[in-house]
C-alpha cells in the first residue's frame, strides 16, 4: 500500500491552513504525487468521515487512502 507521510517532506511543504482535523499545505520543491508521480501543487489532508470540496477550476486531483488519512494532490 502506498503512503505518504507528511513528516517525512515537511522541509518542502509550506502549511497553509489547519483546522485539527484537515490541512492544507504547498508544494514548495516539486515533491512527487504518490500516485502518478507528477509533481503536484497543493495537498489537503483529512481525518474527517466526510469532506465537502469547494467547486475546483478545472484542476487536476489524486487521491491516496493509506491507515491515517486520506490525501488530495492537486495538479
Amino acid at each position: 500500500m502506498a503512503r505518504f507521510d507528511i513528516h517525512d517532506h515537511r522541509h518542502a511543504l509550506k502549511q497553509l491552513k489547519d483546522t485539527g482535523a484537515t490541512s492544507l499545505w504547498e508544494n514548495r520543491k516539486d515533491i512527487s504525487c504518490p500516485v502518478c508521480e507528477d509533481p503536484f501543487t497543493r495537498l489537503f489532508t483529512t481525518h474527517e468521515e466526510k469532506t465537502t470540496f469547494p467547486e475546483n477550476d478545472g484542476a487536476r486531483f489524486c487521491l491516496l487512502r493509506d491507515d491515517d488519512a486520506i490525501h488530495l494532490f492537486r495538479h
